[in-house]
């Protein structure tokens, strides 16, 4: 039998651009600004470290419950919500700027966090319903690194001149503007048995944990990297490893997309996994200049390709409902990572590093057997069509 081929028509790349801007907002700046700004409001005694990580848990429980509600009440997911977590995170920003005690600092980081997560889904399940080949989705999560860039160069350009108010106005705004193409997005509310409805799946079992692990992970490495860094090397050296992770993250999506279309995004996936791991491994061996700006790079180029490859898997085991599950174990990875690492902390970071390698070690093995569950599907499906025939 022969068998027609249909090309496909080709694909705006305007709701990529639109859903990169909203990730550029809601992760790169609305999340990660934190991370170079923590410093300089320890320098300014506005908050202590303790304080700091305390502040920062609670941007991470944010994410993590609103990635909850999602997953329990994906119809959660639509338009008004959207609007509101957009109007949320703004406002959650440009309070910042407000002195207050740290329970307030944190409660403000909190719906920062849910609102990132709102934002997060609703972006990643317009794009996967509007580009299910994935060609776009590379240019869609590229936006968190560009963002993360931003950051730092926000940071490491006002430091001089304004003082850690006036950053966080300037954040807000930078997020306010970045989320304003994005609000036009198709946003949908999900299946309410998506998460469900995916669960026989064995690859869909192994992608969970994989995705678990990596958010424990990742999270140690961004945390701690530009806090290592500037103990080490001082806050000059620190501000340019930011940069140096956004400018890697910005094209890497891009970049592991062209990949999974050679090899398949759960083949990536695990390669990807490996890369990480070794960033994770640099600065637990050596606190080398050069070491840790490869670390830097290597992060950057992986940590939103893995987020994107695992979304596109997901995609494939569960359709668009996807993202709101795996989000939510993606974030409570990252609730775990630093209580994980916490212990050690007062012996250095090296430790810490260690203990995240060991974690992406892990990750690895479990995304292999998505990797060998996927291609035992697609070998299945090819000798039913080879047995069965096709036709037009």
């Amino acid at each position: 039998m022969t068998s027609c081929a249909v090309a496909a028509p080709p694909t705006s790349l305007r709701p990529a651009l639109a859903a990169a801007a909203g990730l550029a907002a809601a992760m790169g700046v609305g999340r990660f600004v934190y991370t170079p700004l923590l410093p300089v409001m320890v320098d300014a005694h506005r908050i202590s470290a303790s304080d700091g990580a305390v502040i920062a848990t609670a941007n991470y429980a944010g994410y993590l419950l609103g990635a909850v509600l999602l997953a329990r009440r994906p119809q959660g997911s639509n338009p008004r919500s959207f609007r509101a977590a957009a109007v949320a995170l703004v406002a959650s920003e440009a309070l910042m700027a407000v002195p207050a005690p740290t329970p307030v600092a944190a409660a403000l980081r909190l719906i920062a966090g849910v609102a990132s997560a709102v934002v997060f889904v609703g972006c990643a399940g317009a794009m996967a319903r509007h580009d299910g080949s994935g060609r776009a989705a590379g240019i869609a999560f590229g936006g968190v690194g560009f963002g993360i860039a931003l950051t730092g160069v926000l940071v490491l350009a006002a430091r001089p001149v304004l003082s850690w108010q006036g950053m966080w106005l300037g954040a807000a705004a930078l997020t306010a503007i970045l989320l304003a193409p994005a609000l036009r997005l198709d946003i949908r509310p999900g299946r309410a048995a998506g998460l469900a409805a995916a669960a026989p799946s064995r690859a869909w079992r192994a992608l969970l944990p994989a995705y678990f692990l990596e958010g424990l992970g990742y999270i140690v490495i961004g945390t701690f990297l530009v806090a290592a860094v500037s103990e080490q090397r001082g806050p000059v050296l620190g501000s340019s490893v930011w940069i140096v992770v956004g400018a890697a993250a910005a094209p890497a999506t891009v970049l592991w997309a062209a990949a999974a279309r050679r090899v398949t995004p759960a083949l990536a996936l695990p390669i990807a996994l490996l890369a990480q791991a070794f960033s994770a491994l640099l600065p637990a061996v050596t606190g080398a200049t050069w070491a840790v700006l490869v670390s830097a790079a290597l992060f950057g180029a992986t940590f939103m390709g893995i987020v994107m490859l695992a979304m596109r898997v997901g995609g494939e085991l569960s359709g668009a409902d996807a993202a709101a599950p795996l989000t939510a174990v993606y974030g409570a990875g990252q609730m775990l990572g630093p209580l994980v690492v916490a212990p050690v902390l007062g012996e250095g970071y090296r430790v810490a590093f260690a203990i995240a390698t060991a974690v992406l070690g892990l990750a690895i093995a479990a995304a292999l057997v998505v990797t060998r569950e996927r291609a035992r599907a697609t070998t299945r499906r090819g000798a039913e069509i080879t047995s069965g025939g096709t036709e037009c």
